[in-house]
């Protein structure tokens, strides 16, 4: 009769709670938080990835219009102390500052040469922070004499 109690309605036996193997609901918790913290942190990568990639072709348009600047202002043969400024169609500002770089005294004996400091400046919004980029050089041309 001991036999009977111990099948269960399938035919077999029945087994004690003890003896079940599985996980516990803290066992489960734990696991799906440990899966939870890790998605987050990987998901976190992901999108400071993302933003350094666009800054970094932001820098690297800036950097494209620098140098369309520079190079329309080193084509021009004879130069003066100016600054100029504009925009690009996509939101970039520019400015120009060329200078004038008086010679020393001892350079006042020898041949003159004329030369030019030239700055190209940058700017634009990256979300709501102005970033910058700058590029310069010296530059030899003749200087156009004001008019008084």
């Amino acid at each position: 009769m001991d036999d009977l109690k111990m099948k269960n309605m399938s035919g077999g036996k029945r087994k004690s709670a003890t003896n079940q193997r599985g996980f516990t609901l803290m066992e489960i918790l734990v696991a799906v938080m440990i899966l939870a913290i890790s998605v987050v942190v990987i998901l976190q990568l992901f999108s400071g990835g993302l933003k350094s990639s666009r800054l970094s072709g932001d820098y690297t348009l800036a950097i494209f219009h620098a140098r369309e600047k520079m190079d329309e202002i080193l084509l021009q043969d004879e130069m003066t102390d100016e600054v100029l400024e504009g925009e690009f169609d996509d939101g970039y500002e520019w400015r120009v500052n060329v200078k004038y770089i008086e010679p020393d005294e001892e350079d006042k004996r020898s041949p003159v040469v004329d030369s030019f400091n030239i700055d190209v400046n940058i700017n634009w919004f990256y979300g709501n922070k102005k970033k910058d980029f700058k590029v310069s050089t010296i530059k030899i041309a003749k200087k156009i004499e004001e008019k008084s």
